[in-house]
C-alpha cells in the first residue's frame, strides 16, 4: 500500500505543523522521517563546527520526545543518516511513496538540499510537497510580494500590523496511521563530532528539547508566574530564569510555532489584561518573522561580508589570537568576557550580551562579522539561520539596520545593565 512521508526537518512538533496535517489528511499510511544530514556536522571555512555539542544534546532530546509523542498516537520517528537527496529516496522505496511533505525552506544551503531531494524524488514518481511552518505570518498573506518587502523593520512591521492577519494553527491530529515503525535509534553524540554537555550550575535555566517542555515553558512564563507582565522592562537582565520568555531553542527547532505563542498570549491577555510587555512578545515574534522574509528576499547575498548593500567593508587580516581570546572570554573586556564565558559553557546568552560581543567584534576588534556569525552557528541552542545571520549583517552595518555602523559603548551598556557587578563576577569567577 502507497504511503506519504512526512520530513522532519526545524518542525520538530505534532501541533500546529501543516506538513504533518496535509500528509494525515491525504489518506495514506504515514512515515515520518528524520535524516541527520552529514553536512551539518562539519567544520565551516570560517573554522566552527556548523553544530555543536549543546545544539545537538537539544535536538537529540528533541527528537526523542518527537518520538515519544508520534507513538501514543499510533506511530514513530524513523531516522536516517547522510545526505538526504540519497537518504530519503530509500525510504521513498521501501514504502513505494508518492509524495513527501515537509517545511519549506529559504536559506541558501538548505534551499540547495531542498532542490536536490525533489530531483531525486522526482526520478522515482514522487513529489515534494512544502509548507511554511516558521513564522507569524504567512508569506501569501502579507501586504507585499516578497522582492517588495521594505528593508527597514519598522516600516514592514506597521504595514504588517496594519494590512496582514495571522492564520489560526493548525490542531494536532487525533491519530496517526502509520506502518510498523522500528523503535527509535538516536545516534551517540560522538558519532556526530560532539562531546556529552556538563551543565553548568551559574546557568540561568537548563534547556531540555521537545514539544513538552517547549509547552510546558510558555506555560509557566505566562500563567504560572506570569512573568510576561514585565517583559518589556526585564527582557535586557542578564541573569535570572524568567527576564525573558527563554522560548528561542524551542522556536528555533521548531519545537513550538510562532503562531501557537501568539495564541496563547492573546489567551494571557483575555484573562489578565493587555500592556506594553505582552505585545513585546508577538513585537519580537515579528523580528523574527521580518529575518525570515529578509532571507527569502536577499537569498544568499545574507552571508555576503558586505551584506545585501554590497558595502565596501574594511576589516583587519583575520587575527587568529584576538578570535580565539573573543571565543574564549579573553579579550580583557570584562564585560565582553563574561557573556562569551557564559555562552561557552552554557550554549545561550542574554540578547542584551549578543549585541554588545557582536559590536565588540566588529567594531573594537575589526573582525570581519561572519566569523561570529560562525562561531554563534556552532554554539547556540536557539540557533535559526534567518535571525542569526540577520542579526549579525544587522550589527555590523551590513545588514537591515538603516542607521549603519551602530557601535555599542560597551563599559556604558556594562554600567546600565550590571551596575553591581554580579553578571560579571558570576561568569568570572
Amino acid at each position: 500500500m502507497p504511503a506519504v512521508i512526512v520530513w522532519f526537518k526545524t518542525d520538530l512538533r505534532l501541533h500546529d505543523n501543516e506538513a504533518l496535517v496535509r500528509a494525515v489528511a491525504s489518506g495514506h499510511m504515514v512515515v515520518p522521517v528524520y535524516c541527520f544530514d552529514q553536512s551539518h556536522y562539519t567544520t565551516t571555512r570560517f573554522g566552527f563546527r556548523k553544530t555543536g555539542d549543546f545544539r545537538i544534546k537539544f535536538l537529540l532530546e528533541s527528537l526523542a520526545d518527537l518520538d515519544a509523542r508520534l507513538r501514543s498516537m499510533g506511530s514513530g520517528l524513523l531516522i536516517v543518516k547522510g545526505d538526504p537527496s540519497l537518504a530519503l529516496p530509500d525510504v521513498v522505496k521501501k514504502y513505494n511513496a508518492k509524495k513527501v511533505f515537509a517545511k519549506k525552506e529559504v536559506a541558501s544551503e538548505e534551499k540547495a538540499t531542498e532542490e536536490k531531494v525533489t530531483a531525486q524524488l522526482w526520478k522515482l514518481g514522487c513529489s515534494l510537497e512544502t509548507y511554511s511552518t516558521s513564522t507569524l505570518y504567512h508569506a501569501e498573506d502579507l501586504p507585499f510580494s516578497i522582492k517588495d518587502i521594505p528593508d527597514i523593520f519598522t516600516d514592514f512591521r506597521k504595514k504588517t500590523e496594519r494590512d496582514s492577519f495571522i492564520r489560526p494553527v493548525f490542531d494536532k491530529p487525533s491519530k496517526i496511521m502509520s506502518p510498523v515503525i522500528p523503535p527509535l535509534k538516536l545516534p551517540d553524540v560522538t558519532e556526530l563530532k560532539a562531546a556529552h554537555v556538563i551543565p553548568d550550575t551559574r546557568a540561568s535555566i537548563e534547556f531540555k528539547g521537545g514539544e513538552t517542555e517547549a509547552r510546558s515553558r510558555l506555560e509557566d512564563f505566562l500563567f504560572g508566574t506570569k512573568s510576561i507582565a514585565t517583559y518589556k522592562e526585564t527582557r535586557d537582565w542578564l541573569t535570572g530564569r524568567d527576564f525573558s520568555s527563554k522560548l528561542s531553542p524551542w522556536l528555533a527547532n521548531g519545537c513550538l510555532s510562532p503562531r501557537t505563542v501568539y495564541n496563547e498570549v492573546k489567551r494571557y491577555e483575555a484573562e489578565y489584561g493587555a500592556n506594553k510587555s505582552t505585545y513585546w512578545l508577538i513585537f519580537e515574534l515579528l523580528w523574527r518573522d521580518f529575518f525570515r522574509f529578509m532571507m527569502k528576499k536577499h537569498k544568499s547575498k545574507m552571508f555576503y561580508k558586505g551584506g545585501f548593500k554590497g558595502r565596501d567593508v574594511e576589516t583587519a587580516t583575520i587575527n587568529s589570537e584576538m578570535l580565539y581570546k573573543w571565543v574564549n572570554g579573553q579579550t580583557g573586556n570584562d564585560f565582553v568576557d563574561a557573556n562569551m564565558r557564559e555562552l561557552k559553557l552554557t550554549g545561550f546568552m542574554s540578547n542584551r550580551g549578543r549585541q554588545n560581543v557582536a559590536s565588540y567584534l566588529c567594531n573594537d576588534l575589526g573582525i570581519d562579522w561572519r566569523y561570529g556569525a560562525a562561531y554563534f552557528e556552532q554554539q547556540l541552542i536557539d540557533y535559526d539561520v534567518c535571525s542569526n545571520w540577520g542579526n549579525w549583517a544587522y550589527i555590523a552595518g551590513v545588514g537591515n539596520d538603516p542607521r549603519g555602523n551602530r557601535q555599542f559603548n560597551v563599559d556604558k551598556q556594562a554600567a546600565d545593565y550590571d551596575p553591581k557587578q554580579l553578571y560579571r563576577k558570576l561568569w568570572l569567577q
